[in-house]
């Protein structure tokens, strides 16, 4: 047992110096810069049409997709894979790493971030296919058919199979696994086998019942979770100045500049508001093609929403309980331990069982949402069954049960690596593509400044890529 333990530990420290690399050279200032020049170009959307986004997600609440999902059965797949584990247990590392600084960069990151998800999602919608029983599309469709680069669509689909399908399933397993043995005592091996029964199910009943399951488990558990922390606020209200102040102090303090601590509290904000999010990373792209609308833009609008809902509310609400608790800087809990403990500091012993539910259907609805994209990815890959299969199994079975018994440094680390990885390959499609964007947005504002109320696009619109634009007609 000594040696298997030396040989994670090895592993977990060759996997933090690949991350520091990363994300100090490249990451970083690459998302950042790539936010502001998408926040440039589209002359601030996030901000001028927000109005837009919520009357758009309602209009998607209102129509069946028929034999493809909705708008808003898309939006709440792409929200059952954000909301989760980076919220409840992402937005906890991130403090207890970094301090409470952190926050503020995440909010940050979610405000220009939104700009890079409207991007991506745009794209996948304008690059999209029809399939067999839905439409499917992504970064690997948009680089395949928009970059007209075979391999770097294949290396992405890859990437993105491996990031969501294996690694961060275990991170979303492990977040369960600990938050059950806090609060009940549950085993992690007999935790482990429950998921993989439970997972195994959903997964292998396809897209429509995954986007089912969604659209009903992840509005409810979002709503009582935020009304936990709005009543936690409202007893502690005269606190909320402070906690302001703590985040903002932090974010910019002296102490921050001299101690050397101000890149780690920026890169740990950066790194689980991306993790929480999705910002840029290529996967919500994946469920955004699928859904049925009249106009590219306006999936992209639904789903830069989402940014907003993972972010600046969901990990907000974790944040604000945390730092009231005061206990983020005692240095023996992390994770969702810590989101644990604050909440027993405010309401009781009540509070570990639970953040130990709501992990429990965040994360799992994680699973299912993170599976979607694999399986979507390797059907670009290849139409053998026989790897769906095995990348079902993998996923379902032994991606669940690693993630259940293996330490929660190596499987954040490992989630970091590959977000990098996905990432990166992603930012560059996205910035040669985002021409195509610029003008979508364009002709979308000047149908709704006509008063046309459901703005519609036709292939025709953009003769140059015309013949890439199949489900245009």
């Amino acid at each position: 047992m000594n040696g298997i333990f030396s040989a994670e530990s090895l592993l977990n420290q060759i996997i933090i110096s690949c991350n520091d690399f990363l994300w100090t050279y490249i990451l970083t200032g690459g998302l950042v810069i790539c936010a502001l020049w998408f926040t440039f170009k589209t002359k601030g959307f996030q901000f001028t049409m927000f109005p837009e986004m919520v009357r758009l997600l309602g209009e998607g609440t209102q129509k069946d997709g028929g034999e493809h999902i909705s708008s808003f059965q898309a939006f709440a797949v792409s929200i059952a894979s954000r909301v989760g584990t980076g919220n409840l247990a992402g937005v906890a590392s991130a403090i207890a790493v970094g301090g409470p600084g952190s926050v503020f960069w995440m909010w940050i990151i979610a405000l220009l971030g939104s700009a890079t998800a409207f991007v991506e999602s745009t794209l996948a919608q304008l690059y999209k296919r029809r399939g067999r029983h839905s439409y499917i599309g992504g970064p690997a469709y948009y680089m395949f058919y928009g970059m007209h680069s075979k391999w770097m669509a294949g290396i992405f689909a890859l990437l993105i199979t491996v990031t969501f399908c294996m690694v961060y399933i275990s991170v979303q397993a492990n977040t369960i696994v600990g938050a059950m043995d806090k609060a009940f005592g549950v085993d992690p091996v007999v935790m482990g086998i429950i998921l993989v029964v439970l997972s195994t199910v959903c997964i292998f009943g396809g897209i429509q019942r995954i986007a089912k399951v969604s659209s009903v488990l992840v509005p409810v558990m979002a709503v009582l979770y935020v009304l936990l922390v709005v009543f936690i606020i409202l007893t502690n209200f005269s606190l909320i100045p402070h906690v302001f102040e703590v985040i903002v102090s932090n974010a910019f303090g002296f102490e921050q500049f001299a101690g050397g601590t101000f890149g780690v509290m920026l890169m740990n904000g950066i790194k689980r508001g991306l993790f929480s999010n999705e910002a840029g990373e290529g996967s919500a792209p994946n469920i955004a093609a699928s859904a049925d609308v009249s106009h590219p833009v306006k999936q992209g609008l639904v789903q830069a929403l989402g940014v907003f809902t993972d972010t600046l509310l969901v990990c907000s609400c974790t944040a604000f309980i945390i730092i009231i608790s005061g206990i983020y800087d005692q240095g023996d809990l992390s994770g969702i331990q810590l989101t644990q403990g604050a909440l027993q500091y405010e309401i009781g012993s009540v509070g570990p069982t639970f953040v130990a539910v709501a992990i429990f259907l965040f994360a799992f609805s994680s699973i299912i949402g993170n599976y979607t994209y694999g399986e979507m990815n390797v059907r670009f890959l290849t139409r053998n069954k026989k790897w769906l299969l095995a990348t079902r199994i993998m996923n379902a079975v032994v991606m669940v049960f690693f993630g259940a018994i293996a330490s929660l440094d190596l499987v954040w680390n490992l989630g970091d690596l590959f977000m990098g990885f996905v990432t990166i390959c992603n930012l560059v499609a996205i910035v040669s593509l985002g021409k195509h964007v610029f003008f979508l947005l364009d002709d979308y504002r000047k149908q709704k400044k006509a008063g046309i109320k459901s703005p519609e696009f036709h292939r025709s619109q953009m003769p140059e890529i015309e013949k890439d634009l199949r489900c245009w007609d």
